[in-house]
């Protein structure tokens, strides 16, 4: 079969491997119809040491079951399934309390021997806890959205859920990638009163406006912060979700955050260390949460939401391509001359 590697920055091959194939009882292979490139898979696409060893790409996904393991219930061949980008059992503590990323038999596409998902396959462990069956018969026009229930819609609402967004709220998101402009659209469905989208790319803030933005903020830095805090009356935002992850980004949402507000970040930081003390966060009485999303918890209730028409999150597609073109897809995005691309093996 093929699948995509990445061999270091701006290196990324597609080559012929061996078939996807069950290695524990708890296994199931997926044929993927539909996968695309995630805004942190440019991190390594940037910034990635060379290696001779490629590492498997891709955690987004829609497929067909064509295999299960002998322990795996719920699921048969032939079942349309969604994947969240974590492996999970659905079953431990921590996925019982909804942090399905922490689970303690659980593991990430591309990692660990667990293969990706740009791929025209990929093995799924844990895959009763971890794969969500769609019903049968689903217009394919609607197959877009579906795959952001996999990662970028949910990570958007697990920012503003993680957030405590709600009625009468006043929420800003920095970033106007697709993780942020889906973070917009959780705030609206959350019921924010405002949400002021911070991006600079007029494309993408249009859009922004048609899932909810109220406001778009072009600056960045001190100014970007200075326009929310006027925008606001001086007094700054109750959340701030980030979706960014790098310095710069955090340093606006400390900036903008009001007294006793919360800023939720899931874009994946880029750092380590960073403020937290009287200047940032202390005095503010300020909330810092968030983290990797973990879309498995939200899964079941976004799908109504999809299905019914009631929310199109997959606009945040606007290009796609083949299995064998996918390094143009990390080059269209890298470049910003995408927002999002799918990709169909």
């Amino acid at each position: 079969m093929r699948a995509t590697f990445m061999y270091g920055a701006g290196d990324v091959r597609v080559e012929d491997v061996a078939d996807a194939k069950l290695h524990e009882p708890t296994d199931a292979v997926v044929r993927v119809v539909l996968a695309c490139v995630c805004g942190s898979d440019l991190h390594p696409y940037r910034s990635m040491a060379a290696t001779d060893d490629g590492v498997p790409m891709g955690h987004e996904f829609l497929g067909v079951v064509e295999e299960v393991g002998r322990e795996v219930t719920g699921l048969a061949p032939g079942d349309f399934v969604v994947s969240p980008f974590a492996v999970s059992d659905n079953t431990c503590a921590f996925c019982r309390e909804g942090f399905h990323t922490a689970c303690v038999h659980g593991g990430w596409y591309g990692a660990g021997g667990i293969g990706g998902a740009q791929a025209e396959a990929v093995r799924v462990p844990q895959a009763a806890g971890t794969l969500v069956k769609i019903p049968g018969g689903v217009d394919e026009a609607l197959w877009p959205s579906l795959l952001t229930l996999s990662d970028v819609y949910l990570t958007g609402y697990h920012a503003a859920h993680m957030g405590r967004v709600g009625p009468g709220s006043t929420v800003t998101v920095i970033g106007d990638g697709a993780v942020g402009l889906s973070a917009v659209l959780a705030a609206r469905q959350l019921g924010a009163e405002r949400i002021i989208l911070m991006g600079r790319h007029t494309a993408r803030t249009d859009l922004g406006r048609d899932f909810g933005a109220t406001d778009v903020v072009a600056e960045r830095g001190d100014e970007g912060v200075a326009k929310v805090l006027e925008l606001t009356g001086g007094e700054g935002s109750h959340i701030v979700l980030e979706a960014v992850g790098h310095m710069p980004a955090y340093e606006q949402a400390y900036g903008i955050v009001r007294p006793g507000g919360i800023i939720s970040r899931v874009g994946v930081p880029q750092y380590e260390q960073a403020p937290v003390g009287f200047g940032s966060l202390f005095g503010k009485n300020a909330t810092l949460t968030g983290g990797p999303a973990p879309v498995r918890a939200y899964i079941e209730q976004a799908l109504p939401l999809v299905l019914d028409g009631r929310i199109d999150p997959g606009r945040v597609f606007d290009r796609t391509v083949d299995l064998d073109h996918v390094a143009d897809a990390y080059q269209a995005m890298d470049s910003r001359e995408a927002l999002k691309v799918v990709v169909r093996p």
